[in-house]
């Protein structure tokens, strides 16, 4: 099980505001926790943090992880001192409704509430429809423009304020999980991999901007610096064991359910293969997800990069994804980190990756 040190880590990576393209304060706490016990913790030009274990030792292998959350930027602030919003990655503006929200600005952090048109005052026909992000509004109360710009400014960042929570049955919530859990899994399987080493040179990389950036983002960036000849992304899946969910279509993968293995389209099946093996070999419970095309993370830019690199995706069970109550099992995070750093012990330089 995760230790207490490595929960408490997990809870402040969590609750630290991150969005994408801001990814330095998320940063700083990762790259502070990886120096306790990594052989090296660099940084880059985009915002990525790398660690790593057996720096001599071959073949090198990458964990990918981001560590960017969704969010907002301010856009405009109009003579009132009300703040309009962007949005930064994908939302679903009915959640954005009611909200706290907390902007880094110049002098600090700022809070304010989103705003909108109360219920009183809509014409029946607008009760019905879906709120749109234009519509909305924050309020930071301040009394006229100047008085916001004093505070805030185009361009500064912001999250919903929330911070994460225990759930009964070793559940966790929090407005961060995608992918801030995967950001904390490979660093804690880089952590148990130093614990008995491989011959292999390990990776652990927070990258950036992966909610915004379908070019590859931090992640291509960082594969292409790092040089690795293996790949393990680390990211978020579906939950599909709430209501409304078809598992027909997408699987089924449970909160408790252990990793989710992908397999097919871009992920290679060598690596596919080895994950799989040393889940059965450690009795590690996991749910295999098939992949018809691209499968939506870092692993469609990664393993592009150069050449090509053999790259696995593991994913964890999320329920509620892109909300300010994400819920993931502390088992399942767990139980993957496990199952990541006993795959990367078995990798050798004989170890034949080429697809057949």
């Amino acid at each position: 099980m995760l230790s207490p040190s490595s929960l408490a880590f997990l809870k402040r990576l969590l609750d630290t505001p991150a969005p994408s393209g801001f990814e330095g304060p998320a940063a700083r706490v990762w790259r502070e926790e990886a120096s306790t016990f990594a052989d090296r913790v660099t940084t880059d030009v985009a915002g990525n943090s790398m660690a790593e274990i057996n720096p001599g030792g071959s073949p090198t292998i990458m964990l990918d992880g981001h560590i960017d959350e969704i969010g907002l930027i301010v856009q405009y602030i109009d003579d009132d001192g009300y703040i309009y919003p962007s949005a930064v990655g994908g939302w679903d503006p009915q959640v954005l409704v009611g909200q706290r929200i907390r902007f880094l600005g110049r002098g600090g952090d700022v809070l304010g509430v989103i705003g909108k048109k109360p219920i009183h005052l809509m014409k029946p026909s607008d009760r019905e429809q879906a709120s749109k992000l234009t519509e909305l509004w924050v309020d930071i109360g301040a009394s006229s423009k100047a008085e916001a710009e004093g505070r805030l400014a185009v361009g500064d960042p912001g999250v919903i304020d929330s911070k994460s929570i225990d759930f009964p049955n070793n559940m966790l919530v929090s407005r961060s999980i995608d992918d801030r859990i995967g950001a904390f899994t490979v660093l804690e399987a880089l952590r148990r991999y130093a614990q008995n080493p491989g011959p292999a040179r390990l990776v652990a990389a927070a990258t950036s901007q992966e909610e915004i950036a379908w070019h590859g983002g931090g992640a291509l960036i960082c594969t292409n610096c790092v040089n690795p000849q293996v790949a393990i992304v680390v990211d978020v899946t579906f939950a599909t064991d709430h209501p409304g969910v078809e598992k027909k279509e997408i699987g089924d993968h449970r909160i408790g359910g252990g990793p989710v293995l992908s397999r097919g389209a871009v992920v290679s099946p060598v690596v596919f293969e080895l994950l799989r093996a040393a889940a059965e070999r450690q009795s590690i419970k996991h749910s295999v997800h098939a992949v018809g095309r691209d499968t939506g993370t870092n692993a469609d830019a990664i393993h592009i990069a150069r050449e090509g690199v053999a790259t696995g995706l593991v994913s964890i069970p999320n329920r509620y994804m892109h909300s300010p109550n994400e819920l993931v099992s502390l088992e399942d995070v767990d139980k993957t980190a496990a199952l990541i750093a006993e795959t990367c012990r078995a990798i050798t330089d004989k170890t034949d990756l080429t697809a057949r």
